[in-house]
């Protein structure tokens, strides 16, 4: 005997740009520390590391309320064409 399926819970809502900056800030930290500490030369392409890590957060920082938007707004377009085809 199975039980009935629960519906799925709606997604979790969460704050995508504070996760991007967040990721950005601590590329940003290591790459001080680094500075700070020192790296033998053979080391140095730890810093390109820490900044590729901090553009690419920079670029989500950008990128995610666009992407953002651009989702609700392609959901609400599927939802007046299925409330119009009603």
């Amino acid at each position: 005997m199975t039980r009935p399926r629960r519906p799925d819970p709606p997604p979790m809502q969460t704050n995508d740009v504070r996760i991007a900056a967040a990721g950005a800030a601590a590329w940003a930290v290591a790459f001080v520390v680094l500075l700070i500490v020192g790296l033998p030369s053979d080391d140095r392409w730890w810093l390109w590391v820490c900044v590729t890590g901090f553009a690419s957060g920079m670029f989500g920082v950008w990128y995610v309320p666009r992407l953002q938007a651009r989702r609700a707004s392609q959901s609400a377009a599927r939802a007046a064409r299925r409330q119009h085809a009603d």
